[in-house]
This record gives structure tokens, sequence and C-alpha cells, in this order.
């Protein structure tokens, strides 16, 4: 409403995101539990006296360094270019209500920087001690930024109390702040596991090779079960209506809820099976192939995770449209045209109705559907209905359709959005 729109029409805001978020999001989790994993198998190796160990973490750090500190950059770069452009309403409301906690976590993301580069740079230059300290800087400076982070991300989801007292630590520390915070702490050690497998199997001498892989498994597989029991946390402390949207209502999410309850099993056997003694010729395609199913899985999770605060994108507080719920009665009573900033068209008439039609779908629809592309496609979606049914499509939403948002608008401007729908798209 209140900044100009992004055109994404064929991928459509969300399908950006999503694709620039997950590989993010995965590799961030690895920051954190490869963390943990660089100074435990470090110790590991001090412990046994084992020089082969010890080289294994220095060139599994190499590794680690390169993808979180350039991939993991680059993409978290990108998230803030696409949300900013996207949906920079909602960014505005995160960075006003959180701004000391963005900075705070900042701080913690520079702490994490400068330790990791004195950490891979230091192996065998100073003492022991002194060098896992420096890994143990990391590793809790890194599960800091995921504290901070995990409450802004489900205050998106949950606002709780904030949405009354409109309190920085009633946002913060919303209703599911503590079990999604022990969720990705146990995603994360199970991702350093996945990523183990990758650099394990390269590992030339066969029988340490065999050790370290059965070494990774357990990182895989020894949080599972407390994983678990986090997601059934995480899910019972959803409200109802929350829980009934995502799992009963919305019929696009059961693809995500399936290939996240498809992808347990598969993850945990594939974590057993790599325990067996394998060549390398099965090992390693096999560890490539884990380390997919692994990213499918928390893609799984996050769709359905997003999906879950539709129709808002701040639930209870501002709709995916960028509209706040307190401004909708007042949208809806004077038109969307005559209170929206940045269209060219106020007015409709005969002559300018596809045009009038386009700002409100720009408006209204391009945060969630893509036109012509993989999801959500509103030529596809609108393909069954003729144009004089679609006004009971607008007088459901945000009732029998309660993942999309009331319509904006007045009934003119409904007239116009079916118009461009039916007659330009």
């Amino acid at each position: 409403m209140n900044y100009p729109i992004w055109q994404l029409e064929f991928a459509g805001g969300g399908l950006l995101i999503a694709i620039i978020a997950i590989i993010h999001v995965y590799i961030t989790h690895f920051a954190i539990g490869g963390g943990l994993f660089l100074v435990i198998t470090e110790r590991k190796g001090l412990r046994e006296n084992s020089q082969e160990i010890l080289a294994y973490v220095q060139k599994h750090t190499r590794f680690f360094l390169l993808l979180t500190m350039v991939l993991g950059a680059l993409t978290g770069v990108g998230i803030w270019f696409t949300i900013s452009l996207l949906n920079p309403a909602a960014v505005s409301k995160l960075v006003h209500v959180f701004v000391f906690a963005w900075a705070v976590e900042w701080v913690f993301f520079l702490t994490e920087i400068v330790s990791l580069f004195l950490y891979y740079k230091t192996f065998g230059r100073i003492s022991n001690r002194t060098h896992l300290t420096l890994g143990w800087i990391y590793f809790i400076s890194a599960w800091l930024s995921l504290f901070v982070i995990n409450g802004i991300i489900d205050f998106m989801l949950t606002p709780g109390a904030w949405l009354e007292t409109a309190d920085f630590w009633d946002g913060f520390f919303n209703p599911t702040f503590w079990p999604a915070l022990f969720f990705r702490t146990f995603l994360s050690l199970m991702i350093a596991g996945l990523f183990g497998f990758l650099t394990a199997t390269w590992i030339k001498e066969e029988k340490l090779r065999t050790n370290m892989v059965r070494y990774c498994a357990k990182w895989l597989l020894a949080p599972f079960v407390l994983f678990l029991g986090a997601a059934w946390w995480y899910k019972s402390s959803l409200p109802p209506h929350l829980q009934d949207l995502i799992f009963q209502e919305m019929p696009e999410m059961k693809l995500f809820i399936k290939a996240f309850l498809v992808s347990s099993p598969v993850l945990l056997f594939g974590g057993l099976f790599m325990a067996i003694r394998l060549p390398t010729k099965v090992s390693r395609p096999l560890a490539g192939i884990m380390l997919i199913v692994g990213l499918v899985y928390l893609g799984a999770f996050e769709f359905i995770r997003e999906g879950g605060r539709r129709p808002y994108i701040i639930h209870d507080y501002m709709y995916s449209t960028a509209i706040t719920k307190s401004e909708l009665p007042e949208i809806v009573q004077g038109g969307l045209l005559q209170k929206a900033k940045w269209v060219k068209v106020r007015e409709i008439n005969d002559d300018n109705k596809a045009a009038a039609g386009r700002e409100i779908f720009n408006i209204l629809c391009l945060s969630c559907h893509s036109v012509g592309g993989p999801f959500n496609d509103i030529r596809k979606l609108t393909a069954k209905f003729k144009p004089e049914s679609m006004k009971y499509i607008y007088e459901s939403m945000g009732g029998s359709r309660p993942y999309m948002p009331p319509f904006a608008g007045t009934r003119e401007e409904q007239e116009a959005l079916t118009y461009f729908i039916f007659n330009e798209l």
C-alpha cells in the first residue's frame, strides 16, 4: 500500500524468497551445528592423539568456512534484498519493532566471522586450548545469532501478547519461541552430520573413513528423537485455529506435510545405512543424496511455517497484501485505489478498467499468486470459473477461504479485477 510493487509475475514474490531463503537457512543451520561439530571433533582428535582426525578437521573447516561465509553471506544479502522489495512494509515493521535485536544479532555475526577466520588460520600455530577456545567462541556466537533471529521469525507466526501490549519482550518471547529454538538447535546438529558425510567420504585411508562416517552418523541420529519431540512441541504451541488452518484447511500444504513426514524415516534409515562399511563408490553418492534429502526436509518445514501465516505476513496484524488489519475497514469503505499511494488510476471507467484491474491485481494478488508460474498460478486457479462467479470468490476470502485476506476494496474494484484477469491474463 505505501510502497511501489516489484512485479515478478512468473515467479511470484513468495517463490523467489523461498528459493533463496531455503538455501540460506540450510547453510545457516549448518553454520550453527557445524560449529559445534568442529570443536567436538577436534577434541576427539586431541583426546585420541590422532593427527589424521585433526587433519580432517582442518580440511572440513576450510570447506565449512567457504560455504558458510561465502554462499551463506550471499544468500543472506539476497534475502534482505528480495524481502525489502517484495514486502517492504513488513520489513519496516520488523526493523522498527526489533531494531536493537537486529543490532545485537549483527554483533554476534561479526564475532562469528572473526572467530572462524582465526580458528581456521591458527591450526597448529597456537596452543590446543586457545584454538579450542576460538572454536567455542564461534559456536556460541552462531547459536546466539539463532537465538535472536528465532524470536523475530516466530514473532511473525505467533506474535502473542504483542498484539495488545506492543511490548518488545512480548513479541520476542512469543508462544513458539522456545519450541522453535529447540527444534532448530537439534536440526542444526543433524545437518552438521549430513555435511560431515560429504567430507568424510572423501578421506583416503579406509579405516579412518569408515570411523568418521560412523561418527557423522551419530550426529544425524543421536538428536533425532529430541528433534521429533521438539517438532511435536512446536506444533502443540500453535493456536488451535492455526493448527486447523495448516493441517486441515489449506490443500496446498498437504504436499509439504507429506514431504516432511516421508523425509523423516528416509534420513533415519539413510543415516543407519551410512554407518555400514560401504565402498566409496556407494558412500559418496549416498552422502550427496542425503544432503539433498536434508534440504527437502528443511524446505518442507519452511513452506509449512510460512504457509501457516496466511493470510497474514505478520499474523493477526498485517495481511500478505501489506495492508494492516486495522486499515482494512477504511479501505473497503473508501476504495483501494483511493487509499493506495503508488497507483496511476484513481477512478474506474470503461476506458481504464483493465489498467485499474492491473493496479488492483498488483496490490492484492501478486504477493501470493504468479502468472503462469509453478505456484498459485492465477490463470489455472481461475480457469474453472466464469467472470460472473468471481464475486463469490471475493465474498469467501477471509471466510470459507481463511488462507486468503478479505478483499480490500469496493464492488466496482472487484469488477475491475475480474475484467483484468479474464480479458488480459
